[in-house]
């Protein structure tokens, strides 16, 4: 379980980071965003990171590092606590407010830009690559990356069924949300050879009944956590909104790590990899090399 800084003497600790040299500390990183941190760990520079978001999950030995708190709930005296001399931050990181803060106490903010695409992960390494002075681990992290994705592609490229798939998340205890376009689940779901069920909006919107029955999606796509949360798969399939879909009557319910599934980071080839194959069972898929960054702990 990641150790939580508390916030007993944030105010001092901030009034003594404005007084130090803008050099103090600039070894020092505090990486936000799950996929970040992987990049992190993929070149080579954990042993710079002082500190960490809830959602930097994998590799596991992240828990161990001190919590800054959600990536979008941050604050400058948590960032500040740590005394990084740089903040790495996905492009989910916020409030801007506080990066800003972060920014003018003297601290270097890298902050990705936004895109699911093989692309963005390629250009995000090798943003994170130049901030850390890394850019020779980068290039070889992305020549690694685009040989294993290139290789999903084209088995992807060979599929015959291009099954509708609804995914759906469940964030605590708030309503069922499906995802549309212009989420890390739609991209995830067309680049493994599907559609998604739900194409009117941007996005995710709660769930109804009648729009899960209009969707009619072949297959339900979740999340490990949101299953197990909902009781698991025979739960899922007898809710109103899904009972009546024919990935209820098939039984077709896929799950996985959310991380894995939704981050972007180096081990998106695999992650799609995986999809695919529980997508489209009927087809062979050309097994991937292990990475060290995909076989981490």
């Amino acid at each position: 379980m990641k150790r939580v800084m508390t916030r007993n003497g944030y105010g001092i600790m901030l009034v003594l980071l404005l007084t130090l040299p803008a050099h103090a500390g600039e070894t020092r990183i505090v990486s936000v965003g799950g996929s970040t941190t992987e990049i992190v760990y993929a070149l080579g520079a954990a042993d710079r990171l002082a500190g960490v978001d809830t959602t930097s999950l994998y590799p596991s030995s992240a828990d161990a590092l001190p919590d800054v708190g959600y990536v979008r709930q941050l604050s400058a005296e948590g960032l500040l606590s740590l005394r990084p001399g740089l903040i790495l931050a996905g492009s989910e990181a916020g409030p801007e407010t506080a990066l800003a803060q972060t920014a003018a106490a003297g601290v270097r903010v890298v902050k990705l830009k936004d895109g699911y695409t093989p692309d963005d992960v390629a250009a995000h390494i090798a943003a994170l690559g130049k901030a850390l002075g890394r850019e020779e681990q980068a290039a070889g992290l992305i020549d690694a990356f685009r040989a294993d994705i290139e290789t999903v592609q084209a088995d992807v490229a060979r599929v015959t069924s291009r099954p509708h798939v609804l995914f759906l998340l469940q964030a605590g205890r708030g309503p069922m949300l499906v995802s549309g376009k212009g989420t890390a689940a739609n991209a995830m779901i067309e680049l493994a050879g599907a559609e998604n069920a739900v194409t009117a909006f941007s996005g995710y919107k709660p769930l109804s009944p009648e729009a899960a029955t209009l969707a009619a999606p072949d297959v339900i796509l979740m999340t490990e956590d949101t299953v197990a949360a909902l009781g698991g798969a025979e739960a899922v399939f007898s809710q109103a909104a899904l009972a009546p879909t024919p990935a209820a009557r098939e039984g077709r319910l896929v799950s996985m790590d959310a991380l894995y599934l939704a981050g972007f980071g180096p081990r998106l080839a695999h992650a799609v990899h995986d999809l695919a194959a529980k997508l489209h069972p009927e087809h062979d898929f050309a097994a991937l090399p292990a990475r060290p960054w995909t076989e981490a702990e």
